[in-house]
C-alpha cells in the first residue's frame, strides 16, 4: 500500500493547478486566474511502488457559478519518457524531494490501475490515510477483459467536457473532469455503459454530491 506522507509540498498541488488548468479545453473559464479549493479525491496504489496516483476533485469559484473537476494526477521521482506534454508541473516534497506531477491520462501507470479498479481487482484508497479504503468510490463492470486492454495513453484526447482513451477494438473510456451531481432518483449510467466509477465530492455549500467519474462504453460513445 502506498503510504501517505503529511508534509510540506513547495509549490502546493493547487497553485500548480491554478496555472495548469486554465490551458485545458475543458475548463470553464471564470473572470480571472482560478480560485481553488480540494473537495475530495481518492487514491490507488502502484503495484511497483513507485508511482503516486491520485484522482483529485478541485471547485472552481472564481466564475459566476462554481465548477467542479476531475484531475487525475501522477507523482513521479523523475520524469516520465515522452510525456512532456503532460507535465502538469514539478514540487520538492518534504520526505521526497523533487516530484513530477502529470495528468495522470497520459501516464500508463495510472491507467492500468484505473482499469483494475472498474474490473474490481483493486480497491480506491482514501485521499489522506494509508492503508484505508475510500468505501464512497463504487465502480461496476459488465463485459469481458478485452474490453478493458490495449487503452494507450497516446490516445487520450480532451474536449470541452472530459478526456476520452480509445483502444483498437471500440472500447472508450471516458474521464468526465467537469463533475455535475447526479439528480436525485435518475438512473447514474447511460445504458450502452458496461461499467463506471462514481464518487462524492464536497459542495461550495458544505452539502456532499456524488456523479460519475469514468465510464466505460464498449461502443460508440454517447
Amino acid at each position: 500500500m502506498a503510504v501517505i506522507h503529511h508534509t510540506a509540498l513547495k509549490p502546493t498541488k493547487l497553485e500548480l493547478l491554478t496555472s495548469w488548468l486554465p490551458s485545458r479545453p475543458w475548463y470553464l473559464a471564470g473572470a480571472g486566474d482560478p480560485d481553488l479549493a480540494k473537495a475530495g479525491g481518492f487514491r490507488l496504489d502502484d503495484p511497483e511502488g513507485e508511482v503516486g496516483i491520485e484522482f483529485l476533485v478541485v471547485t472552481d469559484s472564481s466564475g459566476s457559478l462554481p465548477a467542479t473537476y476531475l484531475v487525475p494526477l501522477t507523482y513521479r521521482g523523475a520524469p516520465l519518457d515522452g510525456a512532456e506534454h503532460a507535465l502538469v508541473g514539478t514540487m520538492e516534497h518534504g520526505v521526497l524531494g523533487r516530484r513530477w506531477a502529470y495528468d495522470g491520462c497520459h501516464d500508463p501507470v495510472l491507467v492500468t490501475q484505473l482499469s483494475a479498479l472498474i474490473k474490481g481487482r483493486v480497491q480506491a484508497q482514501d485521499q489522506n490515510t494509508s492503508d484505508m479504503p475510500d468505501p464512497e468510490v463504487t465502480r461496476s463492470f459488465s463485459g469481458d477483459d478485452r474490453a478493458l486492454m490495449d487503452f494507450t495513453t497516446t490516445s487520450a484526447a480532451d474536449d470541452h467536457e472530459g478526456t476520452e482513451l480509445s483502444a483498437p477494438h471500440g472500447t472508450t473510456l471516458r474521464l468526465h473532469r467537469v463533475l455535475r451531481p447526479a439528480p436525485d432518483n435518475a438512473p447514474l449510467l447511460p445504458p450502452q455503459a458496461a461499467g463506471h466509477v462514481a464518487g462524492s465530492w464536497q459542495m461550495p455549500d458544505g452539502t456532499r454530491a456524488r456523479g460519475l467519474l469514468v465510464v466505460l462504453h464498449t461502443g460508440p460513445a454517447a
